[in-house]
């Protein structure tokens, strides 16, 4: 299956300038979208994670499926006010903009080694933003699992402490 070329281009969105690469296609393909969790699941069923940890919104759309056929639990990842209390919470750059990211306190057991899952990995704001939660939280990241990567904004350089996986790079 060739999810690449289901990701669409969509020129100056969210602002003039950005080259948004959109998964839709994908998630609306279902011989694609089970691809791309079968990926997964065959991955971690080979490197064991405790958990998943999902990023608002768009992984949290390719974690659930993987969590719930590898039987894990599913921690989710949300921007600043979207969790009840007990957050805690990491202020990041986006590659257009700045955001706030929170976990529950009690989300994550000490030691869990977990995989953070995202549909895209643009400059590595989001996710490093997630591990540093993950950790914060006593958990350990076992590796980041992303759909996509644009590896010309560099995003992998700034995840250097932790592994990632993509499936789909461009």
């Amino acid at each position: 299956m060739d999810i690449k070329s289901l990701i669409r281009e969509v020129p100056d969105f969210p602002k003039p300038g950005v080259l948004f690469r959109d998964i839709t296609p994908v998630l609306a393909c279902p011989e694609a979208f089970s691809a791309a969790v079968d990926h997964f699941v065959e991955r971690y069923r080979r490197r064991p994670v405790d958990a998943l940890v999902a990023v608002d919104a768009r992984g949290f759309i390719l974690a659930a499926p993987i969590a719930y056929l590898l039987a894990v639990p599913l921690l989710p990842v949300r921007k600043e006010g979207k969790l009840p209390p007990g957050t805690r919470s990491v202020a990041y750059d986006l590659e257009y903009g700045q955001s706030v990211i929170e976990m529950n306190v009690d989300a994550l057991a000490s030691g869990q080694r977990v995989a953070i899952i995202d549909d895209l990995l643009a400059t590595g704001g989001t996710l490093a933003a997630a591990a540093e939660l993950v950790e914060s939280a006593g958990g350990e990241v076992a590796e980041m699992g992303i759909l996509v990567e644009l590896e010309d904004l560099g995003g992998r350089r700034r995840l250097s402490g932790w592994p990632v996986h993509s499936m789909v790079t461009f």
